[in-house]
């Protein structure tokens, strides 16, 4: 049975709505979480830290990254950071990465996909409220797509799930790539 490293709950749905058995192990690790570099590279290196976390043979980690221009927007720290996290996106097309790493018969596999998200100007009134609601909090660039940040987004270029956390169809392609077939 497939592991998955992560204590996301929007990972586990998107796991169960793909139809993928799973179980949970939360990974006993530090995220890199540097203001600068490769969104693909950190997103991967988280990715691969949380999968090679967990003893068992069969383990997905996957790791989110938020990048506008050159600067990388982690997690909030509180509300008032979250609010800084807002402002540096309003207005903006900015990148998601969700580096997924599937470590399968002592081997690593990994991928990482990408998608552009177009933000609105937000108002002050907005970027405050969102942040006092807490919806962004545990999430990187402090917002949540899947709840009512959908409202602040007016294109993406990319798939959805990966915005959310983990984009299934590259899950797929890694099990495939490791003859995993849970179709069956």
């Amino acid at each position: 049975m497939l592991v998955l490293a992560s204590a996301s709950p929007r990972r586990r749905a998107l796991l169960e709505a793909a139809g993928i058995p799973f179980r949970v192990v939360v990974p006993e690790v530090t995220e890199d979480a540097p203001e600068r570099g490769d969104p693909h590279a950190v997103a991967l290196a988280n990715a691969r830290r949380k999968a090679l976390a967990v003893a068992h043979d069969l383990v997905l980690g996957a790791d989110t990254v938020v990048a506008v221009k050159d600067r990388l927007l982690g997690k909030p720290r509180d509300e008032a950071d979250a609010g800084t996290l807002l402002r540096a996106l309003s207005g903006t097309t900015h990148v998601v990465v969700t580096g997924v790493a599937l470590k399968a018969s002592g081997r690593i596999l990994e991928r990482s996909v990408e998608t552009r998200v177009t933000m609105r100007r937000l108002k002050e009134d907005e970027i405050d409220a969102y942040a006092r609601s807490g919806e962004g909090m545990g999430k990187a660039g402090a917002y949540a797509i899947q709840e009512t940040a959908d409202r602040f987004v007016t294109r993406l270029h990319g798939p959805y799930d990966n915005v959310v956390g983990l984009p299934v169809d590259a899950v797929r392609a890694l099990l495939r790539e490791a003859g995993v077939d849970f179709t069956t």
